[in-house]
């Protein structure tokens, strides 16, 4: 396998909204992207506030461009700031340094793209994620 196919990245999001509703999670909007940084799906609940589709799709993006999790990049984040505010003018504010941005692989190994979501905590964003990711049977 070495593409994200329609159909995989609608099952992540879905997955990530369908664990999301039964954790009791705010309202969240889910960006899954190729790993060209490209959005396949993007999806917003009712209710989900007017920047989360651009906050998770800087999740994922952001996780695409450094090749690690946004949580790993939030981290790096705060012991390096002035890369990290570098970075953030080079990609034009196009990443989110917070958990809720997953790469994710095919049964292979290859990077077949990321998966982003932003409404509730962060961290219970990226359960979430991992949740789609696990549901569309993707690592």
């Amino acid at each position: 396998m070495s593409t994200l196919t329609l159909a995989q990245a609608e099952a992540a999001a879905a997955g990530t909204l369908r664990h999301a509703r039964a954790a009791g999670a705010a309202p969240l909007a889910v960006a899954v992207l190729d790993p060209g940084g490209h959005v396949v799906v993007v999806k917003r609940e009712d209710g989900a506030g007017i920047l989360r589709v651009e906050i998770a799709t800087a999740k994922a993006f952001g996780a695409l461009g450094m090749g690690m999790s946004s949580r790993e990049i939030a981290a790096r984040a705060e012991r390096q700031p002035a890369f990290f505010a570098s970075l953030a003018a080079v990609t034009g504010g196009r990443l989110a340094p917070a958990a809720g941005g997953v790469l994710v692989h095919g049964a292979d190994g290859t990077l077949l793209g990321a998966v982003g979501a932003s409404g509730d905590q962060s961290d219970v964003d990226e359960a979430c994620v991992l949740a789609g990711i696990a549901a569309a049977g993707l690592a």
